[in-house]
């Protein structure tokens, strides 16, 4: 079983790694965010993850220029610099090798794709633009089955601390409990649950119409002061501030990805924007009850 030290480590390192994915790494920058010696950094990296650093790093930037193929309308080249890539020649060849079909083609596929599913859902949930006065907010009156409210707004930066979990998480509600169990145990010991203030929250790292489903990552968290100090497998982060479509939904435990389907394959495409590509989360408003989740769908977005 691996170390829950080992763990925190090397999740700070993904961490750094996600956050300047379009950077140069060195194996000495890497492990010195780890804080082990750099001439066992890569093994003990390799021990704990199934990866080099360096093959984490390739996949994560082909899965991120996926996304953007599928979400985004930026240029092929540009989406390759974007992701990191310092020739589009490299970046096709990577591409095709890791899909085994090319850019353009898993673009125009996952395009006719995503049309032919969202047509007749179209007809049937057609949405209204409004101003919201109090917030000077946009808003949308929308027929989804279960949506109270969804906007685009600006949402600030949320300190979190985190218990992270690497493999396929849908529809799995025990697992959920599980995490959330282990985390508010850990953050109870600490104090960190004496106000009612705190939120819990899901991020997601990765899309899931892409990524290898055994290396899904996915960070179950819960606002804590930002000088908190963390130990073991707990982490910490900050929810990046910005702008997003904010969909809240009152769910049953398996709507979940039906709320999650309509927003990106629904919303999106009659909106006007596109996802960017920070990280999504969940945030929890309230506590559940009856069975019945509130929630807060929050996907960063930028104008097409």
């Amino acid at each position: 079983m691996i170390d829950k030290e080992y763990k925190y480590r090397i999740n700070k390192v993904i961490d750094h790694i996600e956050k300047n994915l379009d950077s140069d790494f060195t194996l000495e920058e890497l492990a010195n965010v780890s804080n082990f010696s750099k001439f066992h950094f890569s093994r003990i990296f390799q021990g704990v993850t199934g990866e080099t650093p360096f093959q984490l790093i390739l996949r994560l930037r082909l899965e991120k220029a996926a996304s953007l193929l599928i979400h985004g309308n930026d240029s092929i080249s540009g989406i390759s610099c974007k992701c990191g890539f310092k020739s589009l020649p490299v970046f096709s060849k990577n591409f095709k090798f890791h899909f085994n079909e090319s850019a353009s083609s898993f673009r125009i596929k996952n395009s006719n794709l995503n049309k032919a599913n969202s047509i007749n859902d179209k007809l049937n949930k057609k949405s209204s633009i409004y101003i919201c006065n109090q917030t000077k907010s946009v808003k949308w009156k929308v027929n989804m089955k279960n949506n109270e409210n969804i906007e685009v707004k600006e949402l600030p930066a949320i300190p979190v601390i985190y218990l992270r979990h690497i493999g396929p998480y849908q529809g799995d509600a025990e697992l959920f409990e599980s995490l959330f169990s282990k985390l508010f145990a850990w953050a109870g010991s600490k104090g960190l649950l004496d106000s009612n203030e705190f939120r819990t929250a899901i991020v997601y790292h990765d899309d899931v119409t892409v990524a290898d489903k055994s290396k899904l990552r996915t960070s179950i968290c819960l606002t804590a002061p930002e000088n908190t100090k963390v130990d073991g497998e707990i982490g910490k982060m900050v929810l990046e501030k910005g702008k997003y479509v904010v969909a809240r939904f009152s769910l049953k435990a398996d709507e979940f990805q039906e709320a999650w389907d309509w927003l990106i394959g629904q919303w999106f495409p009659s909106s006007g924007y596109q996802p960017d590509d920070k990280a999504c989360y969940e945030l929890y408003p309230d506590e559940p009850e009856n069975g019945i989740f509130k929630v807060d769908i929050c996907v960063p977005v930028r104008k097409l």
